[in-house]
């Protein structure tokens, strides 16, 4: 060792993995993995943007000069991947690592950034910034800021506004984008400063039948409800039908079932002749319950239904 080496002492030592887990960045991820059967790809990167702000963090408390990761994301998939959920976590990972100082999330739409009329939709943008400073903005469904067939549209001007706050105070809050994989890749090939500031690109794959079911009995527990054995069996094969029709959006649509088959187990009970119910009786869903479901004639019930028609009118 020369003279000219720095001395490294016991002292200059960091345990990544004690602060890791002093941090408390190891709970939340323990709870992201509780909360959200599968996605086993977002999980991973989410681990991994938390290491590198760990190891960043212990370089800046090392003196070594650091420039401060770009956090913006852009979350990519269909409807009830949990793309709201891991918005949440990852705010509070931001949080607990002091590269935001609140760990909210605000969550926001076109109508929430743009206006109808010239000189109201800078105003509206900055509102929903200010409301998210400090913590993340989650921008639903971005695509629909950008619409060039429309000469008189305002969306660019929301978006020339996220532009420049994404980059002049970037330390103070976090932006993430989100929606449908492919109108998202149109919207960032049409916005080239936009791409340039969103560095993690985070797609959410759609849940096996494996996993829906099990995101059902999830659901069921939380609410104190199970299936029978038959019930299971008629579940399963619900959710091989209903994701062959359109507009099915993963957990959401699962939710969605589980809610009219706790309808109809109602109706069930308050109408059959038997006398005194049991604990059981009122926990159980049967396979009656599911297959009266309007899913196995092939057609689409409920919320279900209602949503494309939002969907379509603002495309």
């Amino acid at each position: 060792m020369t003279s000219s080496e720095p001395l490294e002492t016991a002292e200059t030592r960091i345990d990544l993995q004690s602060a890791y887990d002093t941090l408390g960045i190891q709970q939340l991820l323990q709870q992201l993995d509780e909360e959200l059967i599968g996605l086993r790809p977002v999980k991973a990167r989410i681990r991994e943007i938390a290491a590198l702000l760990v190891v960043n963090r212990a370089r800046e408390q090392m003196d070594l000069q650091t420039t401060p990761p770009s956090l913006h994301m852009s979350f990519t998939g269909r409807p009830g991947t949990g793309k709201t959920t891991v918005a949440e976590r990852m705010s509070m990972i931001l949080h607990t690592l002091g590269y935001v100082r609140k760990g909210h999330v605000v969550t926001a739409t076109r109508d929430d950034l743009v206006g109808q009329y010239i000189g109201h939709t800078a105003p509206k943008t900055k509102e929903m910034l200010r409301k998210a400073m400090g913590g993340v903005l989650f921008i639903d469904e971005a695509y629909y800021l950008y619409r060039p067939d429309n000469e008189r549209d305002y969306g660019s001007e929301a978006i020339e506004i996220l532009l420049q706050v994404m980059e002049n105070s970037r330390h103070d809050v976090v932006v993430i984008f989100a929606g449908y994989k492919e109108r998202m890749d149109v919207f960032y090939q049409s916005n080239p400063g936009l791409s340039s500031r969103v560095a993690n690109h985070i797609d959410f794959p759609d849940y096996t039948d494996a996993e829906l079911l099990s995101i059902a009995k999830l659901i069921l527990a939380s609410e104190n409800y199970r299936f029978s054995d038959e019930a299971t069996a008629a579940f399963s094969a619900y959710i091989q039908r209903r994701r062959q029709l359109p507009y099915f959006a993963n957990a959401r649509s699962i939710r969605n079932a589980i809610d009219r088959a706790r309808m109809r187990q109602a109706n069930r009970l308050f109408n059959q002749q038997a006398g005194l119910l049991s604990k059981n009786d009122l926990m159980t869903i049967e396979a009656a319950d599911i297959t009266a479901s309007r899913v196995f004639a092939g057609e689409i019930e409920g919320q279900d239904r209602r949503e494309p028609i939002i969907d379509q009118a603002r495309a």
